[in-house]
């Protein structure tokens, strides 16, 4: 379908403005496919400046004033109103995320993630959390890692799901292959030595399943797998077998750490850090215009005397006048 959204919408011809290392846009999870019409419910500016965003790598600056260097049909206070609109319609949070440094020391990076699809505060909040709730039949768009988990080397989503051709009628050898048995046969492929038969494969699959059951990874799995071979692999299946079975790994609690750093969410207007109560749509009450007005500061601490001896003097007249009565 082509593209509905206005010319700044698409990437422009020059390199994206890319944030500090550790800063920037981030791809939200559970994600649909992209179509033609995911901005169709918002206004043409928001919507073009939200598919301009949508196709900008992870890490790209997403503030305003990036956004307007970008974008020439847009200053840089339209693009600071887009971004309050786009959270409000629950396509964008700013979180406070403490990363690790180099030195082992820890910071505070901002990060804006942004989701095509549109979601209320309960999931943004799952996110924050740690605790993500990916919809089933929803999945992240190919080749971009989750949050900050990057896929390790043989480990990329390609890897985890095998296109199939679909089953000839009368040829059984053709079925539907599992992720175990994917990954037996591509040992193969990562040593020589490991190359097992599709009998092989199709009799080790059970033996994978329990590894999976533990959280290990497709790259870890090959890694584990094919680390430390001898000079030769006389019987790869019977050493693969043994492998399988004595290089298992401990079962471990059901994700005891979050799956992000830990997160304070942002006002993506003025930055602010606080709660999902105090930032509803992830915009401070500052912002949304609810805070009550702030005490004059030209108002001077005599004036505050004056006004509580004015109302003492009141108490006490209304005292004298129910004594006499």
């Amino acid at each position: 379908m082509a593209d509905a959204y206005p010319s700044p919408g698409t990437l422009p011809a020059h390199a994206p403005h890319m944030a500090r290392p550790g800063f920037g846009k981030r791809n939200a999870p559970g994600q649909e496919p992209r179509r033609g019409d995911d901005f169709v419910h918002l206004r043409p500016r928001e919507a073009s400046i939200a598919a301009f965003i949508d196709r900008l790598p992870e890490g790209a600056a997403v503030d305003g004033k990036s956004l307007a260097a970008q974008l020439p049909d847009y200053g840089q206070a339209a693009c600071l109103t887009a971004l309050r609109r786009l959270a409000e319609a629950g396509h964008l949070r700013r979180f406070q995320v403490t990363v690790k440094s180099e030195d082992g020391s820890s910071r505070w990076v901002t990060r804006t993630f942004f989701s095509r699809t549109p979601r209320d505060d309960s999931w943004w909040e799952a996110v924050r959390r740690g605790d993500v709730p990916v919809d089933e039949g929803s999945s992240s768009p190919a080749g971009e890692p989750v949050g900050d988990q990057a896929c390790a080397p043989g480990d990329s989503p390609a890897s985890r799901t095998e296109v199939v051709p679909a089953p000839v009628a009368g040829d059984v050898t053709r079925r539907p292959r599992s992720r175990a048995y994917g990954l037996l046969a591509s040992l193969g492929l990562a040593d020589p030595r490991m190359t097992l038969s599709a009998a092989d494969c199709a009799a080790l699959a059970p033996l994978v399943e329990p590894w999976f059951e533990r959280g290990v990874t497709d790259g870890e799995f090959v890694r584990i797998m094919t680390a430390g071979l001898p000079p030769e692999v006389l019987y790869a299946a019977g050493f693969t077998r043994r492998r399988l079975r004595e290089k298992l790994p401990p079962e471990v609690r059901e994700h005891t750490a979050p799956r992000w750093p830990h997160m304070l969410l942002e006002c993506v207007v003025c930055r602010a850090p606080g709660t999902a109560e105090a930032l509803p749509a992830g915009i401070c009450g500052a912002c949304r215009g609810e805070t009550p007005p702030r005490p004059d500061p030209c108002r001077t601490l005599a004036d505050d005397v004056r006004v509580r001896v004015d109302r003492l003097r009141a108490i006490n007249r209304q005292r004298e006048r129910t004594a006499r009565t």
